[in-house]
């Protein structure tokens, strides 16, 4: 098997955290980026293992890391890809890395179509009208291609929403890394979105993301690292990876007021559903 080592580093500080205890079902990460961890995969994925996490989504932001999320995920069990132009990349896309993504997109080790979509903090809004034209671009790819399409949202929601009613989205939309409240939990559970909670629903200032996590329905809920970012409480600012999905795991069990198995089967059941998974 050929070995892919991380691609470059993220600029995390400090040592990786220690390995939380084994959840008692398996679970998964639905938002990674292996590219950017400073651990070979071969070992991420082994640590991930080890603590229950069998299968991981790496992520790419443009051409370059998308072909890369490829290769790993094909080199890999239990790893697979997702493919796209970031919206913060999106203002310097053209045709070719369009029809380039849409391509990756037909391999079989693809599950999603992302992360695609619109950020109204990093780009101003002289590229808005940029990315909203990739995002469509995007949406057209995943409808197309039968995948998963997995969303970038930040600052945005209305936008988001809107784009979506007006293109009419792909039977399965993921939010990655959901950053909106109680209220806009329910306006995506009522489009039948999944909403996917990472390692900053355990933030001392997230109140608001905790709400939308006690409301969202259990088979539209995800959880991911969104690694090597979003380290979970009490390791919030080190280093992000696969195996630290029980953390979020057990704050998510923590704010339905359920058992940790009950989250890990929840999720587990709806990655198959969205993903095609066995």
């Amino acid at each position: 098997m050929t070995e892919f080592p991380a691609r470059r580093g993220a600029g995390r500080e400090g040592e990786p955290p220690p390995a939380p205890d084994p959840l008692p079902r398996p679970a998964l990460d639905s938002h990674c980026h292996f590219d950017l961890m400073d651990t070979p995969v071969a070992d991420a994925v082994a640590a991930a293992r080890a603590v229950g996490i069998e299968r991981m989504v790496t992520v790419g932001v443009d051409v370059e890391t998308s072909r890369w999320q490829v290769e790993t995920a094909a080199a890999y069990d239990g790893v697979y890809a997702a493919v796209a132009v970031h919206p913060n990349e999106a203002p310097a896309a053209d045709e070719a890395d369009w029809a380039e993504i849409e391509k990756l997109a037909a391999d079989p080790n693809v599950v999603a179509v992302g992360e695609t979509g619109l950020d109204h903090f990093r780009t101003g809004d002289n590229g808005w009208r940029r990315q909203e034209e990739s995002f469509r671009r995007h949406i057209d790819i995943a409808k197309r291609s039968g995948k998963a399409l997995m969303i970038h949202d930040r600052d945005a929601h209305d936008d988001v929403l809107r784009v979506l009613d007006s293109e009419g989205a792909p039977d399965r939309v993921v939010f990655h890394c959901f950053s909106g409240d109680a209220a806009f939990a329910r306006r995506c559970a009522d489009r039948g979105y999944v909403m996917s909670f990472a390692g900053n629903v355990t933030f001392k200032n997230a109140a608001d993301l905790r709400e939308a996590a006690a409301v969202a329905p259990a088979d539209l809920i995800l959880v991911e690292t969104d690694a090597p970012f979003l380290t979970p409480m009490p390791y919030r600012g080190r280093p992000n990876a696969p195996y630290l999905v029980p953390l979020t795991v057990a704050a998510l069990a923590e704010i339905r007021g359920v058992d940790v198995g009950e989250v890990a089967d929840a999720v587990t059941a709806t990655a198959a559903r969205v993903f095609g998974w066995a």
